[in-house]
């Protein structure tokens, strides 16, 4: 099994990689041998391998997320507003529909979030997501729901809201493989923002990650209509997460908040209220955005322990996943991969080959399915379909620039070296 390295990728990992491949050919060597096969080399081999593949990456082929900016002429605003969209990976070799996640102050936040997303669902925590980065003009304007005298031109959270909803998450809609669940992430007054959204268009966000809210905007305005605009949300489960560090000047609206909002929705919401007494309020919305994340698709994980149990139940987690957040979750490549790899692991061919057949039918785009294919065939002595696969990786490798071509090429060298010569009738 070969994997792309993340968009992220550093220099320093080089040298996981390239253990990550010796063990993965020598495991495979180990199968091809009988000779060389006991219990125990598959046995430490298997375990070096699952330490490696805890921290395996399920991207694309070239393994580096697609980045477009986009300009839109606002309607509501009367102005031009730039946008900053990063698919997933895999968007490109997949027909996968993905969550959005949605960023004020998009400049501040769009590479951290990038970061978060790419790390969190290359282990299988979180789905991966299109981010939107909503670049500012005037976020005094944009994020403050009600005029302050103190601050001129105050009070366009209702024009902004409307850009939002009418402009923005439409044309992500219409133009991308969106899924419906769509995330916000506001820090300090775009948190404010994030609360007057719940208020006023609780239907637009499954989830948001307020960020240090400035909930004492106008003394305290969102926080005494909390009460009054708060409601039970029966019809959409939604995701609440607000975090503070070391900022005793908000706690005193915040509790205020959290508790309204524990005491109205009646448990509809999701909510979880983290102090980070460690964090202040430039360096909390990194480790807010990871931690709220992780709230939200708290039950995403497939556990890896339970991989033995077969494709049948894999799909069935993923099919519950699916009914709790509302959209279509296809079970991820990579962990198709590990159930086949796993058999490989039990010298359990016969398995091995049919899961692998079984990726390549849900995912004809990726080189890694035919390559992975392509060495259960070899361990089978089955050389002929062993190289017709590894060539097969190696032609959308090369279609892909996928990083690991080089081993599609020395696998398939390697397969036809094991072929009889022509004409010899073997």
């Amino acid at each position: 099994m070969h994997l792309a390295p993340p968009a992220c990728f550093l220099a320093d990992d080089i040298q996981v990689l390239a253990i990550f491949i010796l063990l993965m050919r020598a495991f495979s060597i180990c199968l091809i041998d009988a000779k060389m096969t006991t219990m125990k080399s598959i046995t430490i081999l298997a375990a070096f391998l699952v330490l490696i593949l805890g921290n395996a990456v399920a991207q694309n082929d070239a393994g580096i997320s697609s980045i477009t900016e986009l300009q839109i002429r606002s309607t509501h605003l009367q102005e031009d507003r730039i946008i900053t969209v990063s698919l997933p990976s895999d968007y490109a070799s997949t027909g996968n529909r993905y969550p959005v996640l949605y960023l004020l102050d998009g400049r501040t936040h769009f590479q951290h979030a990038i970061g978060a997303v790419n790390f969190l669902s290359n282990q299988g925590s979180v789905p991966g997501m299109i981010i939107v980065s909503i670049h500012n003009v005037d976020r005094n304007r944009d994020f403050s729901p009600v005029h302050d005298p103190g601050i001129p031109t105050s009070g366009g959270a209702g024009k902004f809201l409307d850009f939002v909803s009418g402009e923005v998450i439409p044309l992500l809609d219409e133009n991308y493989r969106t899924s419906g669940f769509n995330i916000l992430l506001g820090h300090s007054f775009g948190g404010t923002f994030a609360v007057y959204s719940l208020y006023t268009k609780p239907e637009l966000f499954d989830g948001i990650i307020a960020v240090s809210p400035y909930l004492m905007y106008a003394d305290n305005r969102l926080v005494k209509m909390a009460d009054d605009l708060l409601r039970p949300y029966r019809e959409d489960h939604k995701y609440f997460y607000m975090t503070i560090g070391d900022e005793p000047d908000y706690f005193e609206a915040l509790d205020a908040f959290s508790s309204s909002l524990e005491r109205v929705t009646k448990g509809t919401i999701d909510f979880k209220y983290v102090k980070m007494p460690s964090e202040n309020h430039a360096t909390i919305p990194y480790i807010s955005l990871f931690s709220g994340l992780r709230f939200i698709f708290s039950d995403w994980q497939f556990p890896l322990d339970r991989i033995g149990q077969g494709l049948k139940f894999i799909d069935s987690h993923y099919e519950k996943v699916s009914s709790k957040y509302g959209f279509e979750i296809q079970t991820p490549e990579l962990i198709i991969n590990l159930l086949g790899y796993n058999y490989l692991q039990q010298n359990d061919m016969e398995k091995a080959i049919k899961v692998f057949l079984e990726n390549v039918k849900r995912y004809p785009a990726s080189s890694n399915v035919y390559d992975s294919l392509g060495e259960a065939y070899e361990n089978n002595s089955q050389f002929e379909l062993a190289a017709e696969n590894y060539e097969k990786a190696c032609k959308l490798g090369e279609e892909q620039n996928h990083v690991n071509l080089p081993v599609y090429r020395t696998n398939l060298k390697r397969s036809q070296s094991m072929l009889p010569p022509a004409g010899t009738g073997e």
